[in-house]
């Protein structure tokens, strides 16, 4: 679908999402599916088709739960340090193209910048360390706090508890399309899609959702 500048005059709160919405999801998708895979074949002693099915077979299981997301519950399934894996790949984490200047321009426009991820804690760390993003935001929540994700439309009212927001004036940006359907049926009105979560893949097919392609299209604010 064709991008599409939200209406700022009627938007307090911008919640965005971090890995295929602020970062390239390029990262993830290597880590999960070549890099994890060839990993545990090394482990286990199996060839890397092999470590691929079991792996993929077990993601399959968990996806869209919190389990899929934790750091902690991969490394005590697989038998890997997923943390220390990450460090050893982690000159792939990268920044989607303008993100700064549109994280800037929020701000200077007084908007509420909030940072909602579902990714586990020991991840969004080390994202964050070697992004330098941190400082931008007025708030940073990590979905393992409340026990469930994104996903789920009841994590948004246990969201809502510590940072009050009103969900007709808030507008999320996510690449998953679950998360924002969710985000839907809360009740949040503005919601965009992102057309190019993994930069080295095809733009998306983000359905009812109209989507933005790069941040410089959100840009210049205006009322």
């Amino acid at each position: 679908m064709n991008s599409i500048k939200p209406d700022w005059g009627s938007i307090d709160s911008v919640f965005l999402d971090m890995d295929g919405t602020l970062l390239d999801l390029h990262f993830d998708n290597h880590f999960w599916l070549e890099y994890v895979p060839q990993r545990y074949a090394e482990c286990h002693a199996i060839d890397f088709d092999a470590a691929r099915e079991e792996l993929f077979r077990r993601y399959r299981e968990v996806e869209g739960t919190m389990a899929w997301y934790s750091v902690d519950h991969w490394t005590h399934e697989l038998g890997l340090d997923i943390a220390l894996l990450k460090q050893e790949v982690d000159h792939l984490i990268a920044v989607h193209p303008h993100v700064p200047e549109f994280l800037e321009a929020l701000a200077a426009a007084g908007k509420r910048l909030v940072l909602v991820t579902n990714a586990h804690q020991k991840s969004l760390n080390l994202k964050m360390e070697r992004t330098r993003l941190a400082h931008h935001f007025d708030a940073v929540i990590c979905t393992h706090t409340f026990g469930r994700p994104k996903e789920e439309p009841g994590m948004w009212a246990d969201l809502h508890a510590i940072e009050p927001f009103d969900p007709a004036r808030t507008l999320l940006i996510d690449d998953s399309l679950p998360v924002l359907r969710s985000a839907r049926e809360y009740g949040i009105a503005h919601l965009l899609a992102v057309l190019k979560p993994d930069t080295q893949k095809p733009p998306k097919d983000t359905e009812e959702f109209q989507a933005v392609s790069h941040f410089s299209e959100l840009l210049p604010l205006e009322d």
